[in-house]
């Protein structure tokens, strides 16, 4: 088993039990001297990607899964890893237990663009259903968005 940091919508642990019915939701935390950003508008089919960038005032809300290497695979492949659209990075966590190592997926494109509204949506519900803080929800549902037809 392998931790990994999921900050997008593999927060939602219903999502993540779909995706890998091996490994359990181990920890919350956070990413500090991290930001949540978005980018390769080009790559994405309705605006642009999550991903994440060093920041050192920021920090990113983390749900951190016990991976076993056959969902790893699996994870891989819904993230586009597999395809080199995401690259796994090795982060620090910070939790109320202290500190712990996990790898998490970062956008291998330059970062810009705006992402559609359905998908900050799908964002901020994936954070609720972690149990983020509800001012950091509120901050993902209240971040600029692509309009319509942009």
């Amino acid at each position: 088993m392998t931790l990994y940091a999921a900050y997008g919508t593999n927060l939602d642990p219903a999502r993540m039990s779909e995706r890998c019915p091996h490994s359990p939701l181990s920890t919350v935390g956070w990413l500090q001297g991290w930001r949540l950003t978005f980018g390769g508008e080009e790559h994405g089919w309705d605006g642009a990607l999550s991903t994440l960038v060093e920041d050192p005032i920021d920090q990113v809300f983390v749900a951190v899964y016990d991976v076993s290497r056959e969902d790893e695979s699996q994870l891989d492949g819904w993230e586009a890893a597999d395809s080199g659209l995401y690259r796994k990075t090795k982060v620090r966590v910070a939790t109320m237990t202290g500190s712990l190592v996990a790898w998490t997926y970062v956008l291998d494109a330059y970062e810009g663009g705006l992402p559609s509204a359905s998908y900050l949506g799908v964002l901020a519900d994936a954070a609720e259903a972690a149990d983020a803080p509800a001012d950091y929800v509120a901050a993902l549902r209240m971040r600029p968005c692509r309009s319509i037809g942009q």
